[in-house]
């Protein structure tokens, strides 16, 4: 997969968008009989205006009218001597590439094409297309007009070169990048999104079509067999952690070992590199390896066997979480071009090696290295397009009929990294500004499905601040605030939007510093009032992924414990969860809402409520509700023929949800946890009828006598 395939995806937000914005000038408006004159594009390069431009002149092969002349002041000498249009729309087309093309009133573009086409008695396919006509209809259909020039100057976009095709290419890519911010606040955010949103200008259309235009196509259109391409991805880095393919233990050698042994020890355990303690000449750890040995050599001779490892070895060693998956370790190593890499447990120890030998048979070259991409993107923008691809990482991986509990845990990494990375571009922004760096130390925290790994594509932002010291309103808590506002604007950009519940770190209920953090979650357990409950099972699965994460863990660690010593608390959690409303009615037969049925309020969460309330009782200290599950049904004897149940259940919820998703994102559809049995075939169907009913089991899980009787 590669950045153009990423960068004109369905799901792609506006803002990262790569295109081509164009315009023509022609004999007439007589798409029929008139010929074009002149070819003038720009290229937009994942959200900004390029210095890439073309611009040719096209002999017609018969004289310009004066009337047309008087437009665009092109005459019959200004095209002498210029290639046929064959010739300049080939030039055109190999300039322009596969990107997605932008014009106003492109549908007249498009029909002066086909008409040349035809002429040439050649085949001609419209790409796929975007008409800022119509986006600006959208934003503001109260303008008195939608000509180039009113629509401009109502941005305050100055226009320019007006009626030469170059000309009118730049001001229609000024007035679309223009248009972007309006349509978000219309929550119209994605390239599929604004495709649907315009194909409800039907009024329009028809004017157009009157008038011999070609209307612009959409995705469904023009790719149905691309999405199988683009979904055909390799899965197994996805599916695998490191520690599935490390080689262990860690092969761990002192500083003061002769280089002389290090090669017999290579030789003898037929391993390609050893980490290296910290030594004189370097207080962490470090790595040799084959290569590091025969470079010496060639260098020193047979004195390099009498050097130490601790002059030769490479520092810092760079390593890899053993829990991490195949596809980030991969990622890491093309990005810093090296082939070793250090892995480390939980606590930080070397646990073992991985070399680019374990990783051949992954065909590393394919892989796609989002955690690097994210922390290497310095602009919304970029971080946009990282969000595109992992749609389609999504997309290839339901292909394979991967677990989608695994593909949550992937997305959910990925929104923990874009969260991360969010904070560092803000936190740069606001040095850039002026205004200094954090304060005082502080961690963001991402909650709820994120912090838990079973996130899917419809996310918003629930996400936290907690900061060392500081009170409401002060320099601190501003300084925090303007953080916070700017990470959740960043987000909502790159397609993680604005949570509808207010659970953001811009909002000072969600952003405290460690004392009134503490109060804070301490009065939502002795209270326990229906939103704190609400509040404390978003707060109880959270993730630090950013600043001094310590801050995070520990007041996590602290409120488990809080939570888990009070009965009446644990009491009120086992009644919010139990209160189960599966989606079916009378006869089993599904309970829709225009078609829709809602499976996170009626499926999946009652599934994870429950695993929360069981792991607080039993001090389970996994996030992940097939972990928490997992373990619970080792634990209990008497409930364990009900847990089995809701483990696949929730499989089977979150893949229908998955699906759903998917199909919404090439349609056009805002995202949501609702789907449309219609669109599911009679197995999958019935899998989910089977996977809703098992939600009624809950109460009799939670064991909790008020709630049985």
């Amino acid at each position: 997969m590669n950045e153009h395939s990423a960068s004109t995806a369905s799901a792609t937000p506006l803002l990262s968008l790569s295109a081509v914005v164009l315009d023509t000038e022609t004999t007439g408006l007589d798409t029929t009989a008139a010929r074009i004159i002149q070819i003038g594009a720009v290229h937009i390069d994942s959200g900004r205006l390029s210095d890439a431009t073309f611009e040719q002149f096209v002999d017609p092969g018969l004289p310009i009218p004066p009337e047309s002349t008087r437009i665009h002041h092109i005459e019959d000498a200004d095209v002498v001597g210029a290639s046929g249009f064959a010739t300049v729309y080939d030039a055109y087309r190999a300039w322009a590439g596969g990107r997605v093309l932008i014009g106003y009133s492109i549908g007249f573009d498009l029909a002066m094409f086909k008409a040349e086409h035809q002429r040439l008695g050649t085949a001609w396919q419209a790409p796929r297309s975007l008409d800022v006509r119509h986006l600006a209809q959208l934003v503001s259909p109260q303008l008195p007009d939608m000509a180039l020039d009113t629509v401009a100057h109502w941005l305050g976009i100055e226009v320019t070169d007006r009626h030469r095709a170059l000309g009118d290419a730049l001001v229609t890519a000024k007035v679309f990048l223009a248009l972007v911010p309006l349509l978000r606040k219309k929550g119209i955010l994605t390239l599929a999104e604004v495709e649907n949103a315009c194909g409800k200008l039907t009024q329009q259309k028809a004017t157009e079509s009157e008038a011999g235009w070609i209307e612009v196509v959409r995705s469904a259109e023009i790719t149905p067999d691309s999405v199988t391409a683009l979904a055909r991805v390799d899965s197994y880095p996805y599916r695998h952690r490191v520690r599935d393919v490390m080689n262990a233990p860690a092969k761990v050698i002192p500083a003061d070992m002769t280089v002389r042994d290090v090669l017999a020890l290579l030789m003898r355990d037929h391993v390609s590199s050893v980490f290296v303690l910290p030594g004189a000449k370097g207080g962490v750890p470090g790595i040799i390896t084959e290569r590091d040995i025969l470079r010496a050599i060639n260098a020193k001779e047979t004195g390099a066997l009498a050097l130490t490892a601790d002059e030769l070895a490479i520092r810092p060693l760079k390593t890899i979480g053993e829990d991490e998956y195949v596809y980030r370790a991969i990622g890491r190593m093309n990005t810093g071009g090296f082939r070793h890499l250090g892995v480390s447990g939980a606590d930080g120890t070397l646990t073992g090696a991985l070399s680019a030998r374990d990783l051949l048979r992954q065909r590393a070259g394919d892989a796609i290295s989002l955690d690097d991409e994210i922390e290497r993107a310095e602009s919304p923008e970029e971080l946009g397009l990282i969000w595109t691809k992992l749609t389609l990482v999504a997309r290839g991986l339901a292909y394979e009929e991967v677990d989608p509990r695994d593909i949550a845990t992937i997305i959910s990494r990925e929104l923990r990294a874009l969260t991360r990375q969010a904070c560092r571009i803000a936190e740069s922004e606001m040095e850039a500004q002026g205004k200094g760096g954090p304060p005082v130390p502080y961690a963001m925290l991402v909650l709820g499905s994120g912090g838990r790994g079973e996130s899917l594509l419809a996310m918003d932002q629930d996400n936290a601040i907690i900061f060392a010291t500081g009170e409401p309103g002060g320099p601190e808590d501003l300084w925090f605030e303007a953080l916070g506002k700017r990470v959740a604007d960043i987000l909502d950009m790159v397609g993680v939007q604005y949570c509808k519940g207010g659970i953001m770190a811009s909002n000072a209920e969600w952003r405290m510093s460690v004392k009134n953090w503490r109060t804070m979650v301490a009065g939502w357990i002795h209270r326990s009032r229906p939103k704190d409950i609400l509040n404390t099972d978003i707060f109880f699965d959270c993730a630090p992924v950013h600043g001094a994460t310590e801050l995070g863990d520990k007041l996590r660690v602290d409120a488990l414990d809080v939570a888990a010593q009070s009965s009446n608390f644990l009491h009120l959690m086992s009644q919010n969860a139990a209160d189960v409303h599966p989606p079916l009615g009378w006869f089993g037969r599904f309970r829709l809402e225009d078609g829709r049925m809602d499976l996170k309020k009626g499926g999946i969460m009652p599934i994870f409520s429950s695993a929360r309330v069981l792991a607080l009782k039993h001090r389970i200290e996994a996030r992940a509700t097939p972990e928490r599950l997992e373990t619970a049904r080792s634990l209990l004897d008497e409930e364990r023929h009900l847990i089995t149940p809701l483990i696949d259940a929730h499989r089977v919820l979150l893949g229908a949800i998955l699906k759903q998703q998917l199909l919404d994102l090439e349609q056009g559809t805002a995202l949501s946890n609702s789907v449309s049995p219609k669109e599911f075939s009679a197995s999958e169907r019935d899998s989910l009828k089977w996977a809703v009913e098992q939600i009624r089991a809950v109460p009799n899980l939670l064991g909790d006598p008020v709630l049985l009787s």
